[in-house]
């Protein structure tokens, strides 16, 4: 579908937004103890790209559009997230904390608690050791992660990364959106060690949206209920995403212009110059390339900093 339906959130913030991961893993609308509504019922975006990806495997990502696409799917273990609804204050991801020794060699991961993944495999340290594994073995991976010799796990809810080296931007690094964390379940062997990626292994991601039904010429995400981030006011606002082929940047143009995209990505100069002399439409430039979107859509402005635009992370968009 490409329609969507925006709403605009008329919001109080009632009390406190705890800093918390007690989100369970249960279907339904997650509904917000703060007094802000509950996540989804703001429709579906489509989202013009110029190919579809080949891979959902966030290691396996190289194109953009794979990056985009699987970031929505697959988390990071580091990250700060922000909600639509209201101007709470910025939660932390899948991990809690990561503090460095002294000389920086060795950093130690607090995980959040009560998640799983979309399959209902728990997310633990044994999670985490299974795709440390499997970035130690593969080359992109190793690239990663150049100077890591070795990953433990003192508890269940922390593991340490051991380096050959300092690595004062480790946090910068497992920020990347190509290590996101991936299910056991979709690794063969699930130990992790030289593991493949299970293409056809449903719920493999711990985000915001699940992969749903395809067609010619467009991928569909579902919003994922049991997503751990919406009881404690992340959204997302979103029901879906679909994801819609544009292979020319004029097409790109036009499928937003006629309103049947609502974000056309990327465009370059002369496309990001027409969708900014249009009223109704905003646009978002990086360093070479840029994306143009309905005026009405808010939440892509963290990207501008981003030249390839991959880690937009739709949760927060809202109209």
């Amino acid at each position: 579908m490409f329609g969507m339906r925006l709403r605009a959130a008329t919001l109080l913030l009632i009390g406190v937004l705890a800093l918390s991961g007690c989100a369970g893993s249960g279907g339904g609308d997650s509904r917000v103890s703060t007094g802000l509504p509950p996540a989804g019922g703001g429709g579906t975006l489509a989202y013009a790209l110029p190919e579809l990806p080949t891979t959902i495997d966030p290691l396996a990502a190289r194109t953009r559009a794979e990056l985009t696409v699987a970031r929505q799917v697959y988390e990071p273990l580091i990250e700060r997230l922000s909600g639509p609804y209201a101007e709470a204050a910025p939660q932390a991801g899948l991990a809690l904390e990561a503090r460095p020794s002294r000389d920086r060699t060795t950093w130690t991961v607090t995980l959040r608690p009560n998640v799983r993944f979309q399959d209902g495999t728990p997310f633990n340290a044994d999670a985490v050791l299974a795709n440390s594994r499997r970035w130690q073995s593969d080359p992109a991976g190793q690239k990663l992660l150049p100077y890591l010799f070795a990953v433990d796990a003192p508890r269940p809810d922390e593991v340490r990364f051991l380096l050959e080296r300092p690595a004062p931007d480790m946090v910068r690094r497992l920020s990347s959106p190509r290590l996101g964390i991936v299910s056991p379940r979709a690794l063969d062997p699930q130990s992790g060690q030289g593991a493949r990626f299970l293409a056809d292994a449903a719920g493999s991601g711990t985000g915001a949206f699940e992969s749903g039904p395809s067609g010619p010429g467009r991928l569909m995400l579902s919003r994922f209920p049991g997503w751990w981030g919406s009881p404690i006011g992340l959204g997302p606002s979103l029901d879906g995403v679909t994801f819609v082929l544009g292979p020319q940047q004029g097409q790109r143009l036009r499928l937003l212009q006629d309103g049947a995209v609502q974000v056309a990505d990327p465009l370059g100069p002369g496309g990001l110059r027409a969708a900014a002399s249009d009223p109704l439409l905003d646009t978002v430039r990086g360093s070479l390339s840029g994306i143009g979107l309905e005026g009405s859509v808010r939440g892509i402005d963290s990207a501008q900093a981003i030249p390839v635009l991959s880690s937009v992370w739709l949760t927060r968009l809202v109209g």
